[in-house]
């Protein structure tokens, strides 16, 4: 978030807000980007400590953490950093294919000029991003290339439900940036979406976003081997 600013092992909050949403934005970017590891304690004196606040927004942040499944709260015991879902990965990458879609649907209908020349930006500051191999300021250039179809729509709700979803799903998101799928690669798929857009392709558009969407899961396999400490372990299959 834009209000955030890190000062080494600090962080600078913006006193005239509520602090509780920012001590949570910013230590669900800490674990969305591995700063923060699966099985890592955190403490709510240390993130007060962190953020110069008192334990009472730390402790809000918990919980908004733990609504999200990014942490467990185990009393007597401590707040831990979760591992990595499958399953709620897969459920996230299902409900943000079904808002995307709808939502591009919508946008076919009338998609403006000025819209479009404003995506095609934000695609060339990604390449610039991926030229530099920062994989965190891709993802945030990535978030608002997606964010701008429901707001352009008129239903920036339904980025909302979307980005509450998939905090699971950001954290593999993360990990594929920085090891499998060439931010190139990712770049051409929204270049793919933005060209079906321009020429009102309805079924372009549909194919082109969710093979976009799917890519996660597509390589989660290969993640899950690499990085098995990150993983939760899959239920074996029942015959």
């Amino acid at each position: 978030m834009s209000f955030i600013v890190k000062i080494g092992e600090n962080v600078k909050l913006d006193l005239q807000n509520r602090v509780a949403p920012q001590v949570f934005e910013s230590l669900r970017s800490d674990i969305i980007s591995q700063r923060l590891r699966p099985g890592q304690r955190l403490s709510e004196k240390d993130v007060a400590l962190k953020y110069g606040v008192s334990r009472t927004p730390a402790r809000e942040a918990f919980i908004e953490l733990r609504e999200c499944g990014l942490v467990e709260i185990f009393p007597q015991r401590g707040t831990f950093v979760t591992k990595i879902s499958h399953a709620q990965v897969e459920g996230a990458q299902f409900v943000r294919e079904a808002i995307e879609v709808a939502v591009l649907n919508s946008l076919l209908k009338s998609p403006r000029k000025a819209f479009l020349e404003e995506q095609e930006v934000l695609v060339a500051q990604q390449r610039a991003a991926a030229a530099d191999d920062n994989f965190e300021l891709f993802l945030n250039l990535d978030e608002a290339f997606h964010r701008a179809f429901a707001i352009e729509i008129g239903c920036e709700r339904a980025w909302i439900v979307t980005e509450n979803e998939k905090a699971q799903l950001d954290r593999v998101r993360f990990l594929n940036l920085s090891t499998f799928s060439p931010m190139d690669e990712l770049i051409a798929q929204h270049t793919t979406i933005l060209s079906a857009l321009k020429n009102a392709n309805a079924g372009a558009a549909d194919k082109a976003i969710r093979l976009h969407l799917r890519e996660v899961l597509k390589v989660m396999p290969k993640i899950a081997a690499d990085y098995p400490q990150f993983f939760e372990s899959e239920p074996d299959a029942v015959d």
